[in-house]
């Protein structure tokens, strides 16, 4: 029997197999969604969820932009005390700031909106894919849910870390990286989960041949691209590595250049570099973006060493690897186009995510879906096989349907325990109540008291911890608040330390508050953490704002510098990101 095609599949997926994929969706958003109403409603008096889940600093830094791009086209960065130019754009960002001035609805709750369309597009996204690869339907389902589930083996990093390491985690990169952890990114990191796009555009570009090898869908893909690229220009460099590699083994495959592959590749070229160049025009033009680029190795995060991998990316990995070593990538003849372009994506992606550059990590972003798809390969041609015939020899038998089916579920329980783990840490994490992810009630109001009196120029010296939330929640400059985004970032660390501590004198602290324009000193439990510093009684300062366990000083270098200075209109007051916790509070 001739297989089906992939539009007949497709279309008898109207039935109950889209009903699967859409209770496996709904399954992931309340899943994921279970920590953020943890959060927020078990938050003890006097403590407030600020609406982040994971990773802090960047998510502020994310809704700075968005603070900024609801109300003008470009953004400046905020999360450095330099006055620089708005030359800054980002699609996504743009776009959540602008539905949230909309609606009226504060960055947590637009947020929650990121999480739930990114995690229905990818996830749809990868089901449609799987209809081209594989036929059987028990297949699909299995590489579907793999990519949706797997994790590595940091679970053995974690039951190590209780039992023979004293307590320390071995590699946590290994454990608590995002890229290519489809379930991790949907709770915390769903700007990840944007790699959707790309993986809908490599769709577009295999059906377009199977209809006739016109332009249209590759046209449409690089439109998708494009979307995509002003939103992660690094994103680009994958979707033109793989369909570059694609064209590569096609070529040596046939022994002539791919007419049609060859012409979507360049129409998604010059369709979508465009969004590259103001990039890499942005970062290496002016001296604030640049330096900003420049910074990324700070976060020292880069993809682990090949030796490292499995660790990374567990058993989908290992058994994807034995696939495609088992379909011999050297041999090429006769290899069907599909499985050719699977070749192409998971090896020239194993190469990318390699890149001499301090964002290399990022091409992990979107490689669960070829190591899914061909682990679930290997596991139907090649391990249940292999089960089976152990069981003959072994005098027992199971029917072949029993077999698959247990072999399904078997790899589906090998990839999660880590992920498992991830989400269950979450409440153990958030059960703290703490920094960063709480502020107090004193914090909030200070914060909100900023937003309403000071300028959108006005520098506010702080920690490190309440500098990340004062240029999203205020819409002013913080001195110290991004481990990139803050220009001399280190060196900024140590001035903060030793303004706070009370080993300087009041001379020193007068240089660096004239040196940087600090209109503004942020005074509470985080910054009486750093040392023994008494601004009450400096006469450089001037309290403004008094609570229980916060105060803000005005700056006093010239006369009447402690009153605010008149500046551009305020941004959405801070109250707005605690609009989601007052409707979870009616909720008990």
């Amino acid at each position: 029997m001739r297989a089906r095609s992939a539009r007949t599949r497709l279309r008898e997926l109207a039935g109950n197999e889209w009903t699967f994929v859409g209770l496996v969706i709904l399954g992931v958003l309340v899943l994921t969604g279970i920590p953020y109403l943890y959060a927020y409603l078990s938050a003890p008096p006097g403590r407030q969820f600020m609406g982040i889940m994971l990773d802090v600093p960047d998510h502020a830094q994310y809704f700075s932009w968005m603070r900024e791009l609801a109300a003008a086209p470009l953004a400046s960065n905020k999360l450095t005390s330099e006055a620089n130019p708005p030359l800054f754009f980002n699609l996504l960002w743009w776009g959540l700031g602008r539905l949230g001035r909309l609606m009226g609805w504060g960055y947590a709750a637009v947020y929650q909106v990121l999480r739930a369309s990114a995690a229905i597009l990818f996830l749809l996204v990868v089901y449609r894919l799987c209809t081209l690869f594989l036929s059987d339907r028990l297949m699909r389902r299995t590489a579907f849910l793999v990519i949706t589930f797997t994790s590595g083996f940091g679970w053995v990093l974690v039951l190590m870390k209780y039992t023979v390491t004293g307590g320390e985690l071995l590699f946590p990169l290994d454990v608590f990286i995002a890229e290519g952890n489809t379930f991790l990114g949907i709770l915390g990191y769903p700007h990840f989960i944007a790699a959707g796009l790309y993986v809908l555009a490599f769709d577009l570009v295999l059906r377009g041949k199977g209809r006739g090898g016109g332009m249209r869908l590759p046209i449409l893909a690089g439109l998708l691209v494009f979307i995509l690229g002003w939103s992660h220009a690094y994103d680009l460099l994958l979707v033109y590595g793989v369909l570059g590699a694609y064209v590569v083994l096609l070529t040596l495959r046939d022994r002539r250049l791919p007419a049609y592959e060859t012409r979507a590749l360049v129409v998604i070229v010059l369709v979508s570099f465009w969004p590259a160049l103001y990039s890499l025009a942005l970062t290496s033009l002016h001296p604030v973006w640049k330096e900003v680029l420049g910074q990324f190795a700070n976060a020292g995060v880069y993809t682990p060493s090949p030796l490292h991998l499995p660790l990374l990316l567990g058993v989908a990995f290992l058994l994807a690897l034995f696939t495609a070593l088992k379909m011999n990538p050297l041999r090429l003849r006769g290899v069907q186009e599909k499985q050719l372009f699977l070749q192409a994506w998971f090896w020239s992606n194993m190469l990318m995510i390699y890149i001499p550059t301090d964002f290399q990590i990022h091409m992990l972003n979107g490689w669960q879906v070829p190591i899914g798809i061909l682990a679930t390969q290997g596991a139907f041609r090649y391990v249940a096989p292999a089960l089976g015939g152990l069981a003959q020899r072994a005098g027992r038998a199971f029917s072949a349907v029993g077999l698959r089916k247990a072999v399904a579920v078997g790899l589906l329980l090998a990839v999660i325990p880590t992920n498992v783990y991830l989400w269950t840490w979450r409440f153990v994490d958030l059960g703290r109540y703490d920094y960063p992810y709480y502020l107090s009630d004193d914090e909030v109001q200070a914060l909100s008291w900023l937003e309403a009196n000071a300028t959108e120029e006005d520098v506010v010296l702080s920690s490190l911890t309440l500098g990340q939330y004062i240029p999203f929640l205020t819409g002013g400059r913080a001195f110290l608040a991004h481990w990139a985004q803050t220009l001399d970032f280190f060196g900024k660390r140590d001035i903060v330390e030793g303004f706070y501590s009370g080993a300087v004198e009041d001379g020193w602290r007068e240089e660096i508050l004239r040196r940087y324009s600090v209109d503004y000193v942020f005074y509470g439990p985080a910054e009486k953490a750093l040392g023994g510093y008494t601004p009450d009684r400096s006469p450089l300062l001037r309290a403004v704002f008094t609570a229980p366990t916060v105060d803000i000083y005005a700056v006093l270098l010239e006369p009447g510098a402690c009153a605010p200075r008149p500046g551009t209109p305020r941004g959405p007051r801070i109250a707005q990101i605690l609009a989601p916790r007052s409707v979870m509070r009616s909720w008990k």
